[in-house]
């Protein structure tokens, strides 16, 4: 029951790891945790976009993804060039002695992999959950994240990523409240 204990407080560390990329950008900023929270939402409704696909897999496997950035840090494209983050020796410690450690290291490994259908759609919710953070930079006005956007863009593999892209896009991010909610 400790080590249980000991995954969630070294889960709870990625409330406060900020994400590196941002800098590039010179706007916008986000943790680990946030942006965690933000692809298993996306993993949500591609889930349920998608028949074909365990969804609970892939959204357990959006929700983990970066959890060994709690010992690793969060590497950033430049970073990952120069620095060797070592994440399958974080991931084998966090597993270690956990009931479910090895399902653990097994979503993190087919995630990495991007082989199976659900790996796919992981891998585009966490260019989605970019595309949406730079769609709403874009909006309210910051230059830099526009050159940005078709590159994450081009990043997609699958179909139902690519068309929920284009809807993203195609939308202010404030519309939801602005056509519902405004007077």
């Amino acid at each position: 029951m400790e080590k249980i204990a000991d995954f969630i407080y070294e889960a709870g560390m990625l409330k406060k790891l900020p994400r590196s990329g941002y800098a590039f950008l010179g706007g916008g900023q986000e943790s680990v945790a946030e942006h965690s929270f933000m692809i298993a939402t996306i993993a949500f409704a591609l889930s349920r976009m998608e028949s074909d696909v365990d969804g609970a897999r892939l959204v357990a496997m959006c929700l983990l993804h970066d959890l060994p950035e709690a010992r690793i840090g969060d590497l950033n494209y430049v970073q990952k060039r120069y620095c060797d983050a070592q994440e399958a020796k974080a991931v084998a410690h966090q597993a270690s002695g956990l009931p479910f450690g090895l399902e653990y290291k097994r979503l993190i490994e087919e995630f990495n992999e991007g082989k199976t259908p659900e790996a796919k759609l992981a891998k585009d919710a966490d260019q989605l959950a970019f595309i949406h953070d730079l769609k709403k930079l874009m909006d309210t006005g910051h230059k830099g994240a526009e050159k940005w956007l078709d590159v994450v863009m081009g990043r997609l593999v699958t179909e139902t990523g690519k068309h929920l892209a284009q809807a993203m896009v195609s939308r202010d991010w404030d519309a939801w409240w602005l056509d519902g909610y405004s007077e």
